[in-house]
């Protein structure tokens, strides 16, 4: 398959309302993740990131020595609401008030229907879901404060394209839908925007070493209306939209970018 054609930084869109503009990623030391930390530190914000890779975080770290405001990582484990929180208070009191909030942290990790436990249940939705409600429960004083903000929730489209492997990330992932719904008129009168960014098949490091085989190139061919691979940049890109004061008038919608799949 023909990989994307290349782009410079400077063939993409600015977003001036970004300049300094305080954003929290979490799960953002490599894959997508990464790809928003990256993003929003070039259109020159002050990112706060969390994560557990530590290794991974570093290697980002060391590549985006030359942004205006160097990012800051936060060893943190999504799953520990309490130290989730204590981690954005933490990121608050170094970036300043968050103004745009991406609940990235996921595991797409595979697994057997017939095998799954109580246990298993709890820790997928824990890493899948639940952080993304609470960590926006406790961004949502910092934005009434600055007058608004963005927060940009995770989903997938595994879940409408009836993927099998995996029922307990697509349950996860389509409950994603039901959060930013149920917030959206909530927060909206705070001027705070609630969206869900929609990811097709990305094919990051990890999705070409575990899944990315002869068969899944033909089914990307057959299945997307666009020629070549989805990369990370192309979430990022999305992302830098729904942060920026560009989608003021954006809320309670799911963005899909899957290259046409759905």
């Amino acid at each position: 398959m023909r990989e994307d054609i290349e782009h410079t930084r400077d063939d993409m869109a600015r977003y001036p309302s970004l300049a300094g503009r305080a954003v929290l990623v979490s799960g953002g030391a490599t894959g997508i993740g990464a790809s928003f930390v990256e993003q929003f530190a070039r259109q020159g914000a002050r990112v706060a990131f969390l994560d557990i890779d530590d290794v991974g975080a570093q290697a980002l770290l060391a590549s985006l020595q030359d942004v205006a405001h160097a990012p800051v990582y936060l060893h943190t484990d999504a799953t520990d609401v309490a130290a989730l929180q204590a981690s954005i208070a933490q990121a608050r009191t170094q970036i300043g008030p968050i103004g745009v909030l991406v609940n990235n942290a996921a595991n797409d990790v595979r697994h057997d229907f017939s095998q799954t436990t109580p246990e298993d249940f709890e820790r997928s939705i824990a890493v899948n879901l639940r952080h993304q409600y609470f960590a926006t429960q406790a961004v949502v004083e910092d934005m009434r404060g600055l007058g608004g903000g963005s927060v940009i929730c995770l989903g997938s489209t595994s879940w409408m394209i009836k993927n099998a492997g995996y029922p307990m990330y697509t349950m996860a992932k389509s409950a994603v839908h039901g959060l930013v719904n149920g917030l959206a008129r909530e927060l909206g009168r705070d001027r705070i925007r609630i969206n869900a960014l929609v990811p097709g098949w990305v094919i990051t490091e990890k999705q070409r070493r575990l899944w990315l085989d002869a068969e899944g190139q033909a089914q990307i061919e057959r299945a997307q209306c666009l020629p070549g691979y989805l990369q990370s940049e192309d979430l990022a890109r999305m992302a830098l939209f729904l942060g920026a004061d560009d989608s003021r008038m954006c809320t309670g919608q799911q963005f899909i970018v899957d290259g046409g799949w759905v």
